[in-house]
């Protein structure tokens, strides 16, 4: 009996990096559609395509990753300040 969510964290991460990044991957097409609609040399409208495409892959692979959070630094210094908080309300 399978689970129709993601088990895997991999899994939600790149769903939630797709969510992310979709709006401005859809704004820069939508870019790309205008100057092209417009009449404009298309050489313009698949010039600006590679950056647009290179920032939602750089993207994505940030959101994917979890930029710092997944680092172990990251994680020491926020379970100190958290077990601290817990011993300030226990006084």
């Amino acid at each position: 009996m399978g689970t129709s969510l993601p088990t895997e964290p991999s899994d939600v991460d790149r769903k939630r990096a797709a969510k992310a990044i979709l709006p401005f991957l859809a704004l820069g097409l939508l870019d790309v559609a205008l100057i092209l609609g417009w009449g404009m040399d298309p050489l313009w409208g698949f010039a600006i395509l590679p950056p647009i495409l290179f920032i939602s892959v750089i993207g994505w692979i940030g959101f994917k990753s979890g930029f710092i959070t997944d680092h172990a630094d990251y994680r020491e210094d926020v379970e100190e300040s958290d077990s601290s908080d817990d011993v300030d309300q226990a006084d």
